[in-house]
């Protein structure tokens, strides 16, 4: 089988569940060593790093856990660190799938000040931590990739955190290319996640799946493959751009 992520290191935010676990898992069945980062979910974590470990006799692991607050810069620079400790590498890929959405104040017009800085703080300022660093560190010259998540349909505060991911995507971008690293957002549409289900009926989820144009939900794996395709050296071309992954909702 090939594995044309041999040799490359990546790091995942948001690492213990949904699009996050999905795509380290990927990553990993495909040669990649991969640092876990996680905020909460510390036995979610070191059971996906077992899991991923269990299929390699290597003595350095292929797959380490990390927790971190993306908020903070320090707690973000030491992911970067330890990373590149362990695996004799700075990173080659960056995922950051790791976001917060609290599903009871969906109005901006209700939302309490603390909980749109909460938001605020892990989402877009997490965004620029990860961001900043990955820029500096991600191996240039070709093969470096930082992708981010987004997601559609929008949410109140959420909306707005995302929309600033989003544009820092695409102003980076302009930066990265004298590296040859490519950044890119993908924003996923209603797909089967702990997120998605988080407060639904089971008809709520029905009536999302009727909506779409594909008729169905999206699944883990929807994302994860297109997360892969822009990892990998056939998504060499595609920089800068906000990739709706979502069934043609609009």
């Amino acid at each position: 089988m090939s594995l044309p992520f041999q040799g490359r290191v990546a790091i995942v935010t948001g690492a213990t569940r949904g699009i996050g676990r999905a795509t380290a898992l990927q990553l990993a069945s495909l040669g990649a060593s991969i640092t876990l980062v996680f905020y909460s979910r510390s036995v979610e974590a070191e059971r996906l790093a077992a899991e991923i470990n269990s299929s390699s006799s290597a003595s350095i692991p292929r797959a380490i856990t990390i927790r971190a607050d993306v908020s903070d810069p320090i707690a973000v620079r030491s992911v970067f660190d330890l990373t590149e400790k362990t695996f004799k590498s700075p990173p080659h890929i960056v995922v950051h799938s790791a976001a917060i959405f609290d599903r009871k104040y969906q109005s901006m017009s209700s939302i309490p000040q603390a909980i749109f800085d909460s938001i605020m703080s892990v989402n877009a300022q997490g965004a620029f931590h990860v961001f900043q660093e990955a820029a500096n560190r991600v191996v240039p010259g070709g093969g470096g990739r930082i992708i981010a998540l987004s997601y559609l349909p929008r949410h109140g505060v959420y909306a707005c955190s995302k929309a600033v991911v989003e544009a820092m995507v695409e102003s980076l971008a302009n930066v990265l290319k004298i590296k040859r690293i490519t950044i890119n957002c993908v924003a996923a549409g209603p797909a089967a996640t702990d997120m998605f289900f988080a407060g639904k009926t089971e008809e709520d989820a029905k009536v999302a799946a009727e909506n779409n144009p594909m008729e169905r939900l999206g699944v883990l794996e929807d994302i994860a493959s297109f997360i892969y395709f822009l990892c990998s050296d056939a998504g060499e071309m595609v920089s800068g751009r906000v990739i709706r992954a979502n069934g043609g909702m609009i």
